[in-house]
């Protein structure tokens, strides 16, 4: 069976409090930490989490290292990382839909100081620049929900074919926006509250279309 896929909102951030969305990159409040807090406290079988994916905004970033990095394998605790540890991986397919300051990401080279521990190569310079698949037009963003998707299950396909994992090593974690999630299930009423998730399993259609469908 596909491993079991989580969809994790983002906790409060300053704009989600202020609706300043004017700040380029907000990051969480307090009770935003404490959201994440509580998300690492409470999350089902977090020893089941094979690969976590997240946006690069400072919100989800913020969101996964405080609520899942129990269970990453970060460079802090080596090179190889912990045993039996979560891969994080960041991906700029997350990041939320509209290009307000508020939903566009930072320099590189300001999250390199801001997260040393996390890998950051994927990002390319000019990553947060909302051209092409990444505009803040409907069009490219279902488009963009649908290349993660087929990423998201070849990511799957590799987990559950992976003989070096523990067979309850399973599951694979996706923290990223409130209206890009809606686009990523194509179910424009999911709506999370802040450090809220779902479940969902993934599935290649008999026309190669990869869904999401909600357990």
């Amino acid at each position: 069976m596909e491993p079991l896929i989580f969809v994790v909102r983002h906790a409060e951030a300053e704009h989600n409090v202020i609706m300043d969305f004017s700040q380029r990159d907000p990051p969480l409040t307090l009770k935003g930490f404490d959201q994440a807090s509580h998300l690492a406290k409470t999350f089902p079988e977090p020893s089941s989490i094979s690969v976590v994916l997240t946006s690069p905004l400072k919100r989800a970033l913020q969101t996964t290292l405080k609520g899942f990095s129990q269970v990453l394998a970060l460079d802090s605790v080596g090179e190889d990382g912990q045993h039996g540890a979560a891969r994080l991986l960041v991906d700029r397919d997350l990041q939320e839909t509209s290009d307000l300051p508020c939903d566009t990401g930072s320099d590189r080279d300001i999250l390199e100081k801001l997260f040393p521990n996390i890998d950051l190569t994927t990002l390319d310079k000019d990553w947060f620049i909302k051209t092409s698949m990444y505009a803040a037009d409907e069009k490219a963003v279902i488009l963009r929900a649908k290349t993660f998707r087929k990423k998201l299950w070849n990511i799957a396909k590799s987990v559950q074919s992976d003989q070096s994992s523990s067979s309850s090593q399973r599951a694979i974690v996706v923290v990223t926006h409130s209206a890009f999630m809606q686009y990523l299930s194509q179910d424009m009423n999911l709506n999370l509250p802040q450090a809220g998730w779902n479940s969902f399993r993934i599935q290649e259609k008999p026309d190669g279309e990869i869904v999401l469908l909600s357990t």
